[in-house]
């Protein structure tokens, strides 16, 4: 049984969050670095309550992450075993049983939870998250003790200074009281940018008050060049710990004690984790020019950004080969899991059920006709009950296979789709064939369904041109649309 030891945050060099910075490859990079805690970009309650968990790959083969999945397959948050023990999931609340919901949701697969009260950006603050909090200490007391109270996890707290010591240090000794882990304090007032000077003096005053750690951040414009500024910051604010951003962000390398590793091998050892988790490109594109900067208007610079996958990115770094070499270890585990489980499967289904290799691809058809509506078409002209769908979802890979039945024979795609509504289409498509009948693709040539559709389309276009009510015509065209079940699809 693995024993739970909680994250302590004294004497620790931290990566700060940071939107669209702070992705599993820069985490994953700064630890190797040297880093002791990595925080999560900021990622907002409600967003993250709309999400699935997704184990990604069989016993965590392919990718070997654990995923936050919106309704529009978008991963608003990736991580991994390597991590779980130093990774802090930062979030923006305003409300504390939303927040311990979220919380609640990830508690198993990080070491820490954080609340953003420091973010000073509208899009934060006029949903009364980030910086809006500052002013409203009741509702931050309220969001951390059920925070501290519903987990088991350390809960912590990031804050921007107020405009006084005294207002600053009397908010943070009633945060104190929540029972919270550790605060970050963010040196700067939130109406303040990176340009204007930190103030290690109200970092110090809090770090004297209170008695749990405190961390300074906003010392990499003043302070932090290299890896030995990090402990100067430390020594002005007498913080028990250091969380760096900009400087990290520029060159994650800044954690090494043994100095800074050239940029170019710091953006190649990036890339390395980008396409070892699969990262989308654009999120790749976004650090990587933000480790370039000055240098984005070099030949290189200018490649990356009219780089436009991250194939393309691989070549702007003399990577092609690498990102070949890793394509094809991923797409051969992949293949060996889906093989997997398709003989799993197999082992479970109904032996009766006829099966094919296919896929619907729209491409192959004209515009706005599929196998379903042959299908449908063919079974009412044969005086058939109409074809019922079945579709499952297979947890391992989130895709989908639907079973289709007709005139009592079940028929199937042995290929699984991304979507519900790709796999019905191939499991009719399977159905047509069997049965040798027409179904819609180009080149098949003119047949009854597509001459209806033809004719309806005409006399649609006749009536209006008369000025006749078409509302009519389009009740009788909705009965060639497809009719697709209402029902759930369950899991496998």
């Amino acid at each position: 049984m693995t024993v739970y030891t909680p994250l302590c945050f004294r004497g620790k060099k931290i990566l700060a969050p940071m939107v669209r910075v702070g992705t599993l490859p820069m985490r994953l990079l700064a630890l190797d670095y040297g880093a002791d805690i990595v925080y999560c970009e900021e990622l907002i309650d409600i967003k993250m309550l709309q999400c699935k968990r997704v184990v990604n790959g069989k016993s965590l083969e392919v990718l070997g992450t654990v995923d936050f999945v919106a309704p529009n397959e978008r991963i608003v948050f990736r991580t991994c075993e390597r991590e779980r023990h130093c990774v802090v999931f930062q979030m923006g609340s305003a409300d504390a049983e939303r927040a311990l919901a979220v919380a609640k949701l990830v508690e198993g697969d990080v070491a820490g939870i954080d609340i953003n009260m420091g973010c000073p950006k509208e899009y934060s603050t006029k949903a009364s998250m980030g910086a809006a909090l500052l002013s409203d200490p009741d509702k931050i007391e309220s969001i951390l003790t059920t925070l501290v109270k519903g987990l088991c996890k350390p809960v912590t707290c990031k804050i921007r200074i107020l405009p006084s010591v005294e207002d600053t240090v009397n908010l943070v000794k009633r945060i104190e009281k929540t029972g919270i882990a550790a605060i970050a304090v963010h040196g700067r007032k939130k109406e303040e940018r990176p340009q204007h000077p930190v103030h290690c003096d109200v970092i110090r005053a809090i770090s004297e008050a209170v008695s749990i750690p405190v961390i300074a951040n906003g010392g990499s414009h003043d302070f932090i060049k290299e890896y030995k500024d990090i402990e100067t910051f430390q020594n002005a604010t007498a913080a028990s710990s250091v969380m760096v951003a900009r400087a990290a962000m520029w060159n994650p390398s800044i954690f090494r004690k043994e100095g800074l590793f050239p940029l170019k091998k710091v953006m190649q050892d990036y890339i390395k984790y980008v396409l070892r988790y699969d990262n989308h490109y654009t999120n790749t594109k976004y650090c990587l020019c933000q480790m370039l900067r000055e240098q984005l208007e070099t030949p290189q610079g200018k490649k990356l950004h009219a780089a436009q996958s991250t194939q393309e990115i691989c070549e702007v770094f003399e990577m092609a080969d690498f990102y070949e070499e890793t394509a094809a270890i991923f797409e051969a585990k992949k293949t060996s899991v889906e093989a997997e489980a398709e003989v799993e499967d197999d082992e479970v289904e109904d032996p009766d059920v006829i099966k094919m290799s296919v896929r619907f691809d729209k491409r192959e058809y004209p515009p706005q006709i599929t196998p379903k509506m042959y299908l449908l078409e063919w079974c009412r002209k044969e005086k058939h009950p109409q074809p019922v769908y079945e579709t499952v979802q297979r947890p391992l890979d989130r895709l989908f296979c639907s079973v289709v039945t007709v005139a009592e024979q079940k028929y199937r795609s042995t290929l699984w789709d991304k979507s519900k509504k790709l796999a019905e289409q191939a499991a009719a498509i399977v159905c047509l064939r069997t049965l040798g009948v027409p179904e819609g693709k180009l080149g098949e040539g003119e047949n009854d369904l597509i001459n209806k559709r033809k004719r309806e389309d005409q006399d649609h276009l006749n009536n209006r041109d008369h000025g006749e009510d078409v509302t009519e015509p389009s009740l009788k065209k909705a009965n060639f649309i497809e009719e697709t079940s209402d029902m759930n699809v369950p899991k496998m």
